[in-house]
């Protein structure tokens, strides 16, 4: 590399900003001595520069003619004082937090490993470290977006890699990879589907760590970042991406990302120097009393410090790169109620950090998800997360998953999740859909595996089948008829309940893991999508289920429902009905012997009228067997029988209807032909 001189520069914008003249870069660290610019040539040549400025925390300097392309990372030189918070130690060559674009994907070295536990490790990392790459200056892009209201969302929740590895009509050379995950067959298949969203698994650049690869696997689901502004190698390219992006966004599909800002893949202690503990330990991370040991809230090793201001200005950083520069249309925050924590770690929905998401006028204007837990004290905050947030509900999961398995005693909680979930999220104004319903997700079974397992199957994980929930609300259903029968249900409940209804991908082609309830490090056919053995008939029931949803106004309200009397017609929003039409008792709510209820839905009572106004829905979910239900005076019109996946809607004239076991059935009317049954 031929000889470089350095200059001051500027402390803003923090990474690297290419410019005509050079290359501008800008780096926080509170505790550093002296901070070192590497430059890589050809071959590796590395040339070291000293950031000759400080402003405050942040270091900079400016480097003439360097160009886009350029692999830079840096060193970083201050004290050796685990015991007070303090790993610094410049043979571990950094990468830059901002960096937007990463040379390689990141694998674990030996080389990487900052200590023993006690001295610092003086291996020089460099030869096994991804490098940073200069990228070059560009506008902001114009983004035309589908913006669909959360009323109309409908999510399918995927992994890059696993919706395309196994996908017989992608080419092979774009499987796995952003390129393939916009091609024309997953497109087709998901505008058939008639879902609004694509919520990806993390694709932020992220570490093959050491606990996985000595076990012959790989981080698959990516849960372990390092690179916040950069996507994956894996999947490809910035370009690629924003390519991606644009693709779903013709197709009308907005794209939602995990965003894992919890917690970095450089574990406790004894995990790799990577980027933050080597930059400014003390500042990133959330440390115990004295510094030495790390807050663990999440599960993974440490906690990173959104208490410290240039911590969460990264976070907010990052966000608004993907939704300005990446196209991005929301994101679902993993873990966020470590995000919530404040200075002395319990929870508050007044944290800096929801303030500053919920008061960014480019933030506050995408969908935001939380999932409202984590492993620390007081974590589980279910319903505790401020408006716009909407949340991950495991209650509806559980309760839906239990219900159908035909346990006793939860008519009551089927009719809670069903209506929103309103015990949970109905205060402070929050709407009906702030409640994100699933069945299954990523963590956790697939459907095909609830109705095919009792118990996990993770013996291929490695940890003695000791990973993954141990409650899983399944049951294994004796045949295949009978399967399809309480997949379909419980598909039913999901698109059919109040709220915003998220499908897994592989869902609605019958896709198996195998009873792998956690198939975090399985890149391979147990973690992908099986296109080869796809039900069809299920995939068409799904889009049926979509599109009724999509029509009816009425299943997808903003509004809670109370049971109370509407202005129009003196006609309550919410009734609820027994098989012989009756409205339950008390003592019926409490009865654990009964499996079947309707409920009668109209248009919200309070709020405007809008268009679902003018209809009422009449459902009936049986997890029992055979019986016949009475149906409510008026003319009714049948629209769906989860027995009869494929029978067209039609008049229904008898006043009731036989009810087959484990099956939902759905009707309409004119909201102006009903009246009451006391």
């Amino acid at each position: 590399m031929s000889q470089r001189v350095i200059l001051s520069g500027r402390a803003d914008p923090l990474g690297a900003q290419a410019t005509p003249e050079g290359v501008n870069f800008a780096l926080f660290s509170a505790h550093a001595e002296r901070v070192d610019l590497c430059l890589f040539g050809p071959e590796g040549i590395e040339t070291r520069l000293a950031l000759p400025e400080r402003a405050g925390d942040v270091w900079h300097g400016f480097v003439p003619g360097l160009r886009p392309g350029a692999a830079y990372g840096y060193r970083v030189h201050g004290p050796w004082a685990p015991e007070i918070g303090h790993r610094f130690n410049p043979a571990k060559l950094l990468i830059d937090p901002y960096a937007r674009a990463l040379d390689a994907p990141l694998r674990w070295h030996a080389a990487m490993q900052g200590s023993d536990g006690a001295a610092a490790d003086r291996v020089d990392s460099a030869p096994h470290c991804p490098k940073a790459l200069v990228v070059a200056a560009e506008p902001a892009p114009t983004w035309q977006r589908p913006a669909h209201p959360w009323d109309d969302s409908v999510i399918y929740e995927a992994h890059v890699k696993g919706l395309t590895a196994a996908h017989p009509e992608v080419p092979r050379d774009l499987r796995g990879r952003f390129t393939g995950l916009a091609s024309d067959p997953v497109l087709r298949h998901l505008n058939r589907l008639g879902v609004t969203a694509i919520e990806l698994l993390p694709v932020q650049a992220f570490l093959d760590d050491r606990f996985v690869l000595e076990r012959g696997l790989s981080n698959y689901w990516g849960y372990q970042p390092i690179g916040f502004f950069a996507p994956d190698p894996r999947y490809g390219t910035a370009e690629a991406f924003r390519a991606m992006v644009r693709r779903f966004h013709a197709a009308g599909i907005e794209v939602i990302l995990d965003v894992v800002y919890n917690h970095s893949g450089e574990g406790d202690g004894l995990g790799p120097t990577l980027a933050f503990r080597g930059l400014d330990n003390a500042s990133y991370y959330r440390l115990a009393e004295g510094g030495r040991s790390y807050v663990n809230d999440t599960g993974t090793g440490n906690t990173l410090n959104l208490g410290q201001p240039m911590v969460l200005r990264m976070v907010m950083d990052s966000l608004r790169h993907w939704v300005t520069e990446m196209g991005v249309d929301g994101f679902r925050f993993d873990l966020a109620a470590t995000l919530a924590r404040g200075k002395r770690g319990s929870f508050s929905a007044g944290s800096a950090f929801l303030a500053a998401l919920r008061q960014d006028p480019v933030l506050a204007a995408v969908k935001l998800i939380a999932e409202p837990w984590d492993i620390g004290p007081g974590g589980y905050q279910l319903g505790a997360f401020p408006y716009p947030m909407r949340e991950w509900n495991d209650r509806f999961r559980d309760g839906v998953r239990r219900f159908w398995r035909g346990d006793g005693g939860m008519m009551p909680d089927l009719a809670r999740r069903i209506t929103g979930s309103a015990e949970v999220f109905d205060h402070s104004g929050r709407p009906a859909t702030a409640s994100v319903n699933f069945i299954t997700a990523h963590d956790g079974f697939t459907l095909q595996d609830l109705v095919s397992y009792s118990e996990k199957q993770n013996v291929a994980n490695g940890e003695n089948n000791h990973d993954g929930h141990s409650q899983n609300y399944a049951a294994a259903v004796v045949g295949a008829e009978a399967q399809g029968a309480r997949k379909r249900a419980m598909l039913a409940t999901l698109m059919l309940a109040q709220g915003t209804p998220m499908l897994l991908a592989g869902d609605e082609i019958g896709n198996s893991q195998g009873g792998n309830n956690n198939a975090y490090a399985q890149d391979n056919p147990t973690g992908w999508v099986t296109w080869a053995a796809a039900d069809a008939a299920l995939a068409r029931f799904v889009a049926r289920l979509v599109a009724l949803r999509a029509a009816h106004p009425v299943l997808r309200q903003r509004r809670f429902l109370h049971s109370k009397l509407r202005r129009q017609d003196q006609l309550r929003d919410l009734i609820w009905r027994l098989p012989d039409g009756q409205e339950p008792s008390a003592q019926d709510w409490h009865d654990v012997q009964r499996r079947c209820l309707a409920a009668e839905i109209r248009g919200a009572a309070e709020g405007p009228q809008g268009a679902a106004a003018h209809e009422a829905i009449f459902v009936i979910f049986n997890a029992g067997g055979e019986t016949s239900v009475t149906l409510p005076p008026g003319h009714w019109r049948q629209l769906l029988d989860t027995a009869r996946p494929e029978a067209p809607a039609q008049d229904h004239h008898p006043a009731s209807t036989a009810m087959a076991a484990q099956s939902v059935q759905v009707f309409s009317s004119p909201a102006g032909r009903l009246s009451e049954v006391s």
